[in-house]
């Protein structure tokens, strides 16, 4: 005869069958991997793979459990002390581009980083298709990397992914944060390979190349980004094949995240600065800019500034008696 006992072992083992058998998925497919003192099954839990740790019975994605096994490999690995995000920062948004739109960022400013080469986002030599500058279509506030549509995009440091989504113009585009508040974003992705607030080491899988957004042929587009201003990619990292960055403190002037001081067409000579003293002097001696109103002329314009027509020819690439457009901007020092 059954006790109120019996009936109670009876209920837990056809709760803890139910949960093994629609949970857990089928126990061939299940596979043990030991990691050090600690043992994690594989499991499939509501159509998605988890790592289920043999000891706490605790359930974590496959991004953590790939997180743990590359910091035992030796993997860098981000220092979330230092980077800004979760709940109470305003700037940590999971479904805005740049969460710092109408922030201001006086220059220059400083960004530093922990380490002192970099992995390239790209398998492969490094192929760029069009750099950070002017050019027809408008200001490019990145680096355009040749790929082939599916080639793997990767982190180029430890971070935290901050964005997964589609964008605008950019299409399928993953944003990592990394220390400092410094965030790199990989454009025009086939695929996702993360979720936003994954820790991720550097080199990992964030997706997979493609041509999708305002896109012409498949290749990565690659920003570098501080509190939401764009950076010169190459200003930061060195494309040359040694994959480092190119100082443990970058002093950035406006000529170093303004595109109209470049031309997307040709390399830019890359100086960096490492001293506040010498990014204040720099940012004096940069070419001045003036942006063309409704109704002047290069004359008007040339007055204005105590400059002879001569003068402004030399220092801008255009013809003489050109049209000049509304919003124009025009090198006047």
């Amino acid at each position: 005869m059954f006790t109120d006992k019996h009936l109670k072992i009876f209920f837990n083992l056809c709760i803890a069958l139910l949960i093994n058998g629609f949970a857990y998925g089928q126990a061939e497919d299940s596979l043990f991997v030991s990691k050090g003192a600690v043992s994690f099954k594989k499991v499939m839990l509501d159509g998605k793979l988890f790592y289920r740790n043999e000891k706490t019975k605790e359930f974590i994605s496959q991004s953590a459990y790939n997180y743990i096994s590359e910091a035992r490999n030796g993997k860098t690995l981000p220092d979330t002390n230092r980077i800004v995000h979760g709940q109470g920062d305003d700037y940590w948004q999971n479904d805005r581009v740049n969460p710092y739109r109408g922030a201001v960022l006086p220059t220059p400013y400083k960004i530093a980083f922990d380490q002192t080469t970099f992995t390239h986002p790209v398998d492969g030599d490094i192929v760029i298709t069009s750099r950070f500058g002017r050019r027809r279509r408008g200001p490019h506030r990145g680096l355009d990397l040749d790929l082939v549509t599916g080639d793997t995009v990767r982190s180029v440091l430890p971070g935290i992914v901050r964005f997964v989504g589609y964008s605008r113009g950019h299409g399928k585009t993953v944003i990592v944060r990394h220390a400092n508040e410094v965030e790199t974003l990989y454009a025009h992705l086939s695929d996702y390979a993360v979720e936003p607030n994954d820790l991720i080491y550097e080199g990992q899988l964030l997706g997979f190349g493609g041509n999708t957004g305002n896109s012409r042929g498949s290749h990565l587009h690659l920003e570098v980004r501080y509190k939401g201003v764009c950076i010169h990619p190459q200003y930061v990292f060195n494309f040359d094949g040694s994959q480092a960055i190119r100082g443990s403190e970058l002093w950035v002037t406006n000529e170093w995240k303004t595109p109209r001081f470049h031309s997307s067409y040709r390399t830019s000579k890359v100086t960096p600065i490492f001293t506040e003293t010498d990014a204040i002097a720099a940012q004096k001696a940069e070419p001045r800019y003036h942006r063309v109103r409704k109704g002047e002329t290069l004359s008007h314009i040339a007055g204005r500034y105590q400059l002879r027509l001569k003068e402004i020819y030399q220092l801008n690439p255009i013809p003489k008696n050109a049209i000049l457009n509304i919003g124009q901007a025009i090198q006047v020092r």
